[in-house]
Order: structure tokens, then C-alpha cells, then sequence
């Protein structure tokens, strides 16, 4: 009998050892962020492709994603909306960082240090970043979601949305590329999802990838993973983008006005508006950037599918909407106030070419990219951001900065006033 229980005991421990040998590949929470840190560390470039999909709206909403990074500080990001074929491309190159609406001949160049100031959802820094810093992070192997299995850290979220709380990131096993992120908000409901459909570290992307002319007129739109053939490519990064640098005066006009215009309908004063950017110091507005719309069609089809936010703070009401006309572009206001908030939203027709240095602060909105300007020295605040043919400018002194980004992000769908 004993020899029986000693027979069968050295068998589970054959067992036991077999066993631990089979999963000697997975590892621990402690031994992965170890592992994180030194990929990124030693990292020199990478390119991934794959869908965002919002929960912002009534309806979510998908966009392609395309990344492309190279060390030091290049970076590319482009958003698709395939269904209503908009485009915006994000850079960061050695003139600065833009924001480029190719469809729209449109560019805007931020004074930010961006990607490092703010996280983005589709950047593997951004992920593994907020994996390294919570020291209360959540750990996890999901051997069902995927053909193999994959790590899963639940971790806290570090956007300057602050309604999204927490993020999940799934993470390959064998080479940590990133699988998957959910961003949830406090109520533990999914707000944005990111699938990675591919993702390739050691990517040496062509450096004109990063070049704002070039993405501008579509030449770069699809990256290229090969090194540059010639000094060519390497000198159309060092070109100056001229549409950065040009137009300036127009955009000016453009932006004071909708000042104004965003004034009138707030009832503030100039001397108590935000300072908004523009591209020389000292435009003045041409006269008529204020002037009430007269009768002409001019922009009216493209001002008709302007988009209405689908998302009120609580308490808050439509009030009434301005016909307006400024720059030689017609334009709508709409006023939403109640109690506590009082804001509006104008729309207007973008130039077909404008340029400007932007000195507010980049907000990701998911579907694009806004910015946000004033709350320093001035109490009002506006939020800015161009989507499908139209320019839209919140505007509030009373609406906290989540709400703005709630409003902003849902005005992706149409509602009837």
C-alpha cells in the first residue's frame, strides 16, 4: 500500500513539473512591465493599422487608424471616416506639430509638445506609459479573445477627457504589440475601442511620411516601410511647409470674426472674449465678418449638413440659432443655455486654404483633433475643430471642460432642434 502512495505521489509530481514547464512561457505582471519599459526604451520606430469605434453619440462610429512613428519625435496619425470619406492627418516632424485636413486644403500648427504632454489612445508610448505608472494596475491572461494568449492590464486612464476613467490593453504575449484597448468612463461603459489589425515595430518608415507638404497634397497618405532611396526624400523633410507660412492674414480675419460672431450671440463684449490665434498679430476684421446673412445660397448646402450635438449637459435647452455672415462665408450660431450653463456653436464654411499657428492646447475628440484656447486669463473658452466641410466653434464661460469635450464628441450624428 505504501509503495502504491509513493508510486503515485512521484507520478503527480512528474505531473506538476510537466505542467509548469508547458506555461514556462507566461509570465508575471512584475517581469511584463519590466519588459515594457525596456521596448520602449530601445525602440526606434514602429507602424500600426486598425479601427477606432466611438460609443460617444447615439450611434458608434468607426474610423481607420494608421500610426507611424520613428525616433525621435516623428509621428503620424491618420483617421478615416471611410463612410463619409474624411480625412485628418496628425504630424509631428521637425517644423512643429499640425494638424491637416488634406480634403480641405487645411492646415493648423500647434505650439505644443504633443505627444508628450497628452496620451492618445492609438500610441503605443501612450500605452505602455500608463501601464508603468499605476502601481495599482490590474493583471491578466485572456486565453480566449485570441489564437494565443494574450496579456490584459487594467489600468487607469490619463486622458484630458476626464470622463473616461479607466482602459484595458490587451498585448501579445510573445512581442507585447498591442492587440486591443477599451476606454471605459466612470460608469464602466466602453466609450472607445482601438483593434489593432496590424502593427510592426522596426517599421523605417520614409522620412517623408512625415512631411506636411507632401501629406498635404496625398503624396504621403499611405507610409511607406522602406528606407529612403536617395537624399531626396531625406531633404522634402528639412523643406519648410509654405502653406504653414502663407495665407495667414485670411485665416486671421476668419478666426476674429468668429470671435465676434460668437460674442454677439454670448453677449460678451470684445474686451471680455478669449484671445483667439491668429497668424499676424494686429489683423483687423473686415467689415463684414459680422454682417447679417443676406439672401445668397453661397455655402447653404454644405452649411445644411452641419451637425447638431447629440449630448446636453443636464438642464440645458436649444434657444435659438443666428443667421450670420462673416469673412465672406455664411455661417449659423446656435445658443443652448439653462441655469447653470449658457454656450454656443457656431458653424461655419472653412477657406479652401488657410494656414495659422494655433496656440491653444490640442483636444483629441477621437473623430478628430480640436483646440481648445482662453480659460487663463479670460473666464470664456472655445473649442475648435473641422469636420466633414464644416468648422465648429464652441464657445462657453460657463461650461466646465468635460462637459465641452462631451458636447464636442457628440456632434457626429444629426438631430433635429
Amino acid at each position: 500500500m505504501r509503495r502504491r502512495i509513493s508510486l503515485l505521489a512521484a507520478v503527480l509530481m512528474c505531473l506538476t513539473a510537466l505542467l509548469a514547464a508547458c506555461g514556462s512561457g507566461t509570465k508575471d505582471a512584475e517581469s511584463v512591465v519590466k519588459d515594457l519599459d525596456k521596448v520602449v526604451s530601445s525602440m526606434e520606430s514602429y507602424h500600426g493599422k486598425g479601427t477606432m469605434t466611438l460609443n460617444t453619440g447615439q450611434q458608434p462610429l468607426q474610423y481607420d487608424v494608421d500610426v507611424t512613428y520613428q525616433k525621435p519625435n516623428y509621428y503620424r496619425i491618420e483617421l478615416t471616416n471611410a463612410k463619409k470619406d474624411i480625412t485628418q492627418i496628425v504630424l509631428r516632424n521637425d517644423e512643429g506639430v499640425f494638424v491637416l485636413t488634406p480634403r480641405l486644403n487645411k492646415v493648423f500648427r500647434f505650439q505644443s509638445d504633443w505627444p508628450q504632454n497628452q496620451g492618445q489612445v492609438y500610441l503605443y508610448q501612450t500605452l505602455v506609459q500608463s501601464i508603468l505608472i499605476d502601481n495599482s494596475r490590474q493583471f491578466a491572461i485572456d486565453k480566449e479573445t485570441y489564437e494565443k494568449d494574450s496579456y490584459v492590464f487594467d489600468v487607469m486612464a490619463n486622458y484630458q477627457n476626464g470622463s473616461l476613467a479607466r482602459q484595458k490593453i490587451w498585448l501579445d504575449q510573445d512581442n507585447y504589440i498591442p492587440l486591443k484597448v477599451q476606454v471605459s468612463d466612470t460608469n464602466q461603459t466602453v466609450m472607445v475601442t482601438v483593434e489593432f489589425k496590424e502593427f510592426a515595430f522596426d517599421a523605417k518608415p520614409d522620412k517623408s511620411v512625415f512631411d506636411t507638404q507632401r501629406n498635404l497634397s496625398g503624396a504621403a497618405n499611405k507610409p511607406s516601410t522602406t528606407e529612403p532611396a536617395d537624399e531626396g526624400a531625406a531633404d522634402a523633410q528639412e523643406q519648410t511647409d509654405p502653406a504653414a507660412t502663407e495665407n495667414g492674414s485670411t485665416n486671421g480675419e476668419q478666426q476674429q470674426g468668429a470671435d465676434n460672431a460668437g460674442n454677439a450671440a454670448t453677449g460678451t463684449d470684445a474686451e471680455g472674449s478669449t484671445e483667439q490665434p491668429d497668424a499676424q498679430a494686429g489683423e483687423e476684421p473686415a467689415e463684414d465678418t459680422m454682417a447679417p446673412a443676406d439672401d445668397s445660397n453661397a455655402g447653404v448646402d454644405l452649411l445644411s449638413d452641419a451637425l447638431e450635438p447629440l449630448y446636453l449637459p443636464e438642464g440645458v435647452a436649444f434657444e435659438k440659432t443666428i443667421d450670420i455672415e462673416f469673412g465672406g462665408l455664411p455661417g449659423v450660431i446656435d445658443r443652448y443655455s439653462s441655469e447653470d450653463y449658457d454656450f454656443t456653436i457656431l458653424k461655419t464654411q472653412p477657406a479652401d486654404v488657410a494656414a495659422s499657428t494655433i496656440k491653444g492646447t490640442m483636444v483629441p475628440l477621437g473623430f478628430t483633433i480640436a483646440e481648445l484656447t482662453g480659460g487663463e486669463e479670460s473666464e470664456q473658452r472655445t473649442l475648435t475643430w473641422t469636420y466633414n466641410g464644416i468648422q465648429y466653434r464652441l464657445t462657453s464661460g460657463t461650461l466646465p471642460e468635460a462637459e465641452m469635450f462631451k458636447v464636442a464628441q457628440s456632434v457626429q450624428g444629426e438631430m433635429t432642434k
